[in-house]
């Protein structure tokens, strides 16, 4: 019966809630889009748009699924308000599309333009209000996994230190580590949970949502048998290094070995992953090219306006990409046609001297990334994916930090999850602390990621985070 309750704990049920009221708004949305389309004579209504209720459901259940498929429906979301507003608008165009689909697919069900526009308008002010008041109302606590250490020795204070700030935590709540006979105890005092009633007993007295296996020694006896009732029972059981890794969304290096990557899922690309992610750059290329057009256009005549006729627009380099192979990345010029007229490969560094002035403009928009469609459409790279670095970065780096060429797993990309959690880097501590998010996104990798860190990257350039 424990098992069943979870499925309806407190975390889940307020956001079933959420979803529910956001749904019935949503219907409410196309009803009052409605009556202000057909203001002057509201029984017009009826007669040109016809039974308003499967309409209305129809409606809120395209926006509800787009709104799902966004992610705005994950319990103990890490996402900020902000990034909340902006998923749900993209959401609001992707439901747009999916009505449009629905109605050439089911004629019965159209409304008109103008009821749909409105009621998309009407629809992204009510969703964004509810958002305020659920984030005001709600207590953010009880949205949090209570999480529980196993092992209270060196590597599971690495859990402690690691995740010190209130935005690491942002997704569960600490409630202590159970030491375990034979380790030297390395968190503080306070911290520690004696379980001397039982493990799973300790588990059901703490209302425990995740056990973290975490003891510094993975030969020392787990109690196996309390750990199966703790599953059994519907507690999460997850190892150190998976946890740090999923909150933080990179690899601890500290925790790594060969036997891990071995044997972890990820980091093989093979099976069907390659050609969903091809397919995925292809479309996601073809709805990109048309409205990237007239500002690469743009972007161009700025360059010549600034630089000059005889002067060049574009600039090519060699960078590595899958497998190691190298290829010509094709980028807008942002730097001094002279920028390294000794030939020597330079780190790109915060105010550097060498950008021009559209330069800064079009790096802050990330305008100059624009002709890498090209690039994707060749194969060459991709449209989610580790930066690709020169070649001779690459050997200095591949020599100095460990596990650096798993990121040649994938096909590089023109954004990635690493330029969205780490600023702009120009040194090999940039680069190492980078390759733990690249780490995570080649063993995590996938359509659906990539849909979320496209989405992420929108929210960067419409709020200016981290671009340089």
């Amino acid at each position: 019966m424990r098992g069943l309750g979870r499925l309806l704990d407190l975390p889940r049920r307020l956001y079933v809630m959420l979803a529910t009221a956001e749904f019935v708004l949503l219907g409410c949305s196309l009803y009052i889009a409605a009556g202000l389309r057909y203001l002057s004579d509201p029984t017009r209504v009826e007669a040109y748009v016809g039974p308003l209720l499967p309409r209305a459901l129809a409606f809120a259940a395209v926006l509800a699924l787009a709104l799902g498929a966004v992610g705005l429906y994950q319990t103990h979301s890490r996402e900020t308000l902000q990034g909340q507003f902006v998923r749900a608008m993209l959401a609001f165009v992707l439901g747009g599309v999916g009505l449009i689909v629905l109605y050439y697919i089911w004629p019965a069900q159209y409304v008109g333009r103008g009821i749909l526009v409105l009621a998309l308008l009407v629809g992204s002010g009510l969703v964004a209000l509810t958002r305020i008041v659920f984030a005001r109302v709600v207590n953010q606590e009880a949205l949090k996994r209570r999480v529980l250490v196993l092992g209270a020795g060196r590597k599971a204070a690495l859990l402690n230190e690691r995740l010190r700030r209130r935005s690491d935590r942002r997704g569960f709540q600490l409630l202590g580590f159970v030491p375990m006979g034979g380790e030297s105890v390395a968190v503080p005092e306070e911290l520690l949970i004696p379980a001397d009633e039982g493990l799973d007993a300790t588990v059901r007295r703490l209302r425990v949502d995740e056990l973290v296996i975490g003891p510094e020694d993975r030969r020392d006896a787990l109690p196996m048998d309390a750990l199966v009732r703790c599953r059994l029972a519907g507690t999460g059981v997850i190892d150190l290094i998976g946890f740090i890794e999923r909150e933080i969304g990179a690899i601890k290096f500290s925790l790594m070995s060969p036997a891990w990557v071995a044997y972890a899922d990820g980091f093989d690309g093979g099976g069907v992953e390659r050609p969903l992610k091809r397919g995925f750059d292809l479309l996601v290329s073809a709805l990109a090219l048309l409205p990237a057009l007239p500002l690469m256009l743009l972007t161009a005549l700025a360059i010549v306006l600034e630089s000059g006729p005889r002067q060049p627009v574009f600039y090519t380099q060699e960078r590595v990409g899958l497998g190691g192979r190298v290829f010509r990345v094709i980028k807008f010029r942002s730097m001094r046609p002279d920028a390294e007229r000794d030939g020597q490969a330079r780190w790109a560094t915060k105010s550097d001297d060498r950008v021009t002035r559209v330069g800064r403009v079009i790096r802050k928009l990330r305008l100059d990334e624009l002709p890498q469609i090209f690039n994707v459409l060749s194969g060459e790279m991709s449209w989610v994916g580790p930066r690709p670095e020169r070649p001779q970065f690459v050997v200095e780096l591949a020599r100095q930090i460990p596990y650096y060429e798993l990121r040649h797993c994938v096909k590089p990309g023109i954004t990635g999850w690493a330029q969205l959690r780490y600023p702009y880097g120009s040194s090999v501590q940039d680069a190492e602390e980078k390759l733990k998010f690249d780490l995570y996104y080649v063993k995590h990798h996938g359509p659906l990621f990539d849909f979320s860190i496209l989405l992420q990257t929108v929210e960067v350039v419409l709020f200016g985070k981290g671009a340089r």
